[in-house]
């Protein structure tokens, strides 16, 4: 297309999206903000701005070059934060370990990424320990700790920390460079296989940080973060850049509270003290929290939560806000940096009694800004937005990663036919709305029949007894698959299989289900597996009904 390009002047400054330019902002608009760890540190913006410069100081110091790749296995905490800047903008490559892999898939995703410098807090040394020679491609170690005196350990380390930035420069001229390198890479895992590399530019991460700062601070009808919210994390940041939200929360010099290591009752303390405003988790977490003995005598009103990664159930939204929890859904995956949608109620929705308004805010929300999204049959034709049709969720959008690190046939099916694929069934509705259904692996085909199994998690959840709740299709011989479901019962009330299949009777006499989707089998259990970042672990499940 021959369209009207204007030579610049030759003088013009080609101004490159790099994540050093979220910096700019923070401390100008709020410099006496604070950032909190835990009950550990507390310090202000411009102390931000000078620790991630003498960070810089410290690992140009140690050899890091650009193109390197610098891992961290830490909590959150503020270290990880000052990490998410020094790394990228000196040209490096940061690495988000996720330390509750089994130590087999953190060497691999470690000897994958070719890690060469390792920020490593002293209660994953044990782990790191045991490398050796398996991460040939590691040239050291930086030790965090949050003792005075750091734990023992038999690496050969540059120093600790806060040590090495105590005797390191506040000052550092961070370069530009080509807004397209990469910057932050992790891994997912899946079913089967190996975990799979994932990483994102400069470019991206600059604009997804945009877009969900638009995304959560400029819509009435989606208010999550605004310049004088209080944000604590609940999911973890070595989990898709806690959804980006750091990024966010820095460029508009918002206050924040790393709690580190997370623990029910110590995230509502914190969210108490240093008075919260907003915070994300996945829904098995945002259930621990209301779970815990210190929610039982806190008052939570006014606590924004984002929930995401999985489904949310009606029951748990209900639940939340009879807390005076303030709920909302995104939509996203690792491959999306993540956002890609979020809840969005039009004014007659804001409108309704709050209990009223959770079966709008449990979907997944209207697309973002820049987000073209749709769904597809299996022969890649589109679906049309009725509300009823399903097809698998596509997506495209100018922060979405670009294929699988060294495993470009992944890759390729990752982006068949120039769309990303999700894996995820859904709905669209006439105005814009999505709905997921399932997973196409966890969709439950029996007698020729489609179940979602998040809809019968949804609807089981309303009992009151029920706690949570998890189906899965296992294999049968007359059917295909039936239903299985497995439940931990709600403090104080009891339940059992029976129960819940007279529960459900009601949604057959209403229509909303067929009596063959009522589960046969039934567990009651005291824990749902769950995998490595908090969700419920269906694999797992079905792998235990088989057995």
């Amino acid at each position: 297309m021959n369209t009207k390009i204007i030579t610049p002047s030759p003088n013009a400054h080609q101004y490159p999206l790099l994540i050093k330019s979220l910096l700019l902002s923070g401390q100008r608009y709020e410099p006496n903000r604070e950032i909190v760890y835990s009950d550990v540190l507390r310090y202000d913006y411009k102390t931000l701005n000078q620790r991630i410069c003498k960070l810089a100081n410290v690992l140009t110091e140690a050899g890091v070059k650009a193109g390197d790749t610098v891992a961290v296995m830490d909590w959150d905490s503020h270290r990880y934060l000052e990490a998410y800047f020094a790394v990228p903008m000196i040209g490096a490559v940061l690495h988000h370990v996720n330390v509750r892999l089994s130590i087999d898939q953190i060497i691999y995703t470690m000897h994958h990424a070719e890690d060469n410098y390792v920020l490593v807090h002293d209660d994953f040394l044990v782990l790191a320990e045991q490398f050796g020679e398996k991460i040939p491609s590691v040239r050291g170690y930086v030790q965090l700790s949050d003792n005075p005196a750091p734990a023992q350990t038999s690496l050969s380390t540059l120093g600790e920390y806060e040590d090495l930035l105590a005797n390191a420069s506040d000052q550092y001229d961070f370069p530009d460079f080509d807004e397209n390198s990469i910057a932050t890479t992790f891994y997912t895992t899946g079913t089967t296989g190996n975990p799979k590399g994932v990483y994102f530019s400069h470019r991206q991460l600059v604009l997804h940080t945009l877009n969900t700062a638009a995304t959560a601070g400029c819509y009435e009808g989606q208010p999550m973060l605004r310049s004088d919210d209080v944000y604590m994390p609940m999911t973890p940041m070595f989990h898709v850049h806690a959804w980006g939200m750091p990024y966010v929360a820095t460029m508009m010099g918002i206050k924040q509270v790393y709690p580190g290591r997370y623990e029910p009752n110590k995230l509502v303390k914190l969210f108490a003290k240093e008075k919260v405003t907003f915070s994300h988790g996945v829904p098995t977490v945002l259930q621990m929290i209301l779970d815990c003995e210190a929610a039982k005598t806190t008052d939570l009103s006014g606590w924004k939560m984002l929930t995401g990664g999985s489904a949310p159930t009606l029951g748990m939204a209900k639940h939340m806000a009879e807390r005076g929890i303030l709920f909302f859904t995104a939509y996203g995956m690792s491959e999306t940096c993540p956002i890609v949608t979020a809840t969005y109620l039009h004014s007659d929705e804001l409108n309704l009694p709050m209990s009223e308004q959770m079966p709008y805010r449990i979907k997944a929300g209207v697309p973002a800004g820049l987000v073209d999204l749709r769904i597809v049959d299996p022969d890649g034709n589109y679906v049309p937005h009725d509300g009823e049709a399903m097809g698998e969720v596509v997506v495209r959008a100018p922060w979405l990663t670009q294929g699988y690190y060294k495993e470009p046939e992944k890759g390729d099916e990752l982006w068949a036919n120039g769309w990303l694929h999700t894996g995820d069934v859904a709905s669209i509705s006439v105005d814009g709305t999505l709905e997921i259904k399932d997973r196409i692996k966890d969709v439950i085909k029996t007698g020729g029949e489609w179940i979602s199994s998040l809809e019968l998690e949804n609807l089981i959840s309303q009992n009151e007894a029920v706690n949570q709740v998890a189906v899965v299709g296992v294999p049968d011989a007359r059917w295909g698959e039936r239903p299985f479901a497995m439940i931990v019962a709600a403090e104080g009330h009891s339940i059992d299989a029976a129960g819940i299949k007279q529960h459900l009777e009601q949604y057959v006499e209403s229509g909303q289900i067929a009596k063959w989707a009522i589960p046969e089998r039934i567990s009651i259990v005291t824990e749902i597996p769950k995998t490595s970042v908090g969700k419920v672990n269906k694999k797992l499940i079905r792998d235990q009904v088989d057995d």
